[in-house]
């Protein structure tokens, strides 16, 4: 399995090279994010010891049984991706360093009333419009942002964004653009609580569109651990 992992994980670091390359970006400009909700503590461990230390769970138990075995590792970025209930957010906000997936007022809330620190989090934008994704709307985000001006737990680093899974090149292309223009704009205005300087955007299947398009974290799992 180590074997394997280590083969995935420098054909994944190529294709990061090759995409900051051809968008004229510099390789730092990039954070990879391993997702291993799909994978086990040991299998996590071995990713960290591999050089990548920003993890992304999308399950409370998950993450604290992972916290646990790596508790040695002070080095690790923890974040949260995914929906996040409102009655699960006082036992998960303050053992992350980032949530991805802020979309409804009432879980800033739930975040702000439960917080003991202040929360990067990304406000997830559903710019493929599609009726399954959930996320704010690209023509409420402004308004949405504003409203998060008087929780003071809560920074609104950047916006992120999942593709339709069916997505061909010129989409991907189409809807990670779009959330880098609406990210421009968020950063134009100045907000103090949303400098809105990253964009998570990109998976397994289409981080390499997402870079080009000026994606700064991007969310890798299966690509690390197929066999």
């Amino acid at each position: 399995m180590l074997q394997t992992l280590q083969q995935n994980v420098e054909a994944v670091q190529k294709e990061v090279e090759q995409a900051c390359k051809c968008s004229d970006r510099p390789l730092d400009d990039v954070t990879v994010i391993c997702v291993t909700k799909s994978v086990d503590s040991e299998t996590t461990k071995q990713v960290v010891d591999l050089g990548y230390d920003h993890l992304a769970e999308n399950r409370m138990e998950n993450l604290i049984e992972k916290q646990d075995y790596l508790k040695e590792y002070c080095q690790i970025k923890w974040h949260f991706i995914g929906n996040l209930q409102r009655r699960k957010v006082k036992s998960i906000i303050n053992q992350i360093d980032y949530f991805h997936a802020l979309d409804k007022l009432s879980l800033a809330q739930e975040i702000q009333k439960r917080a003991m620190k202040r929360i990067k989090c990304f406000v997830q934008v559903n710019v493929s419009g599609e009726s399954t994704k959930q996320g704010i709307s690209p023509e409420s985000l402004i308004n949405f942002i504003k409203d998060l001006e008087d929780f003071d737990r809560i920074e609104v680093v950047g916006l992120m964004t999942m593709a339709p899974f069916d997505s061909n090149l010129n989409e991907l292309s189409h809807y990670f653009s779009q959330l880098k223009i609406l990210q421009t704009i968020i950063a134009n205005k100045n907000f103090k609580h949303a400098p809105c300087t990253e964009l998570s955007m990109g998976m397994s299947r289409d981080f390499v569109p997402a870079i080009e398009c000026g994606a700064t974290f991007v969310r890798i799992g299966s690509r690390f651990f197929e066999s």
